[in-house]
């Protein structure tokens, strides 16, 4: 359950990427589109320690910012 529950993160990820980058109306929908469906879908079907994951790398990454910021303003 956890392969398909990645891949599924996987193809959500890379649309959301398309439709940043694409300079086509139609195809940033269409990938908009798709990275909702999928992420939604992922979140739905996930095991639990997925979610988790998900929820908790935010936080870890602006935990890791503000320190470094404290650090760099320290110097």
């Amino acid at each position: 359950m956890l392969v398909p529950s990645l891949l599924t993160l996987v193809i959500a990820t890379a649309a959301i990427w398309l439709s940043a980058h694409t300079k086509e109306e139609v195809i940033k929908v269409a990938m908009a589109s798709t990275a909702l469906i999928a992420s939604f879908l992922a979140l739905c079907f996930a095991p639990w320690e997925l979610k988790l994951m998900v929820i908790a790398i935010p936080f870890a990454i602006e935990k890791l910012s503000r320190i470094s910021a404290r650090r760099s303003s320290d110097f």
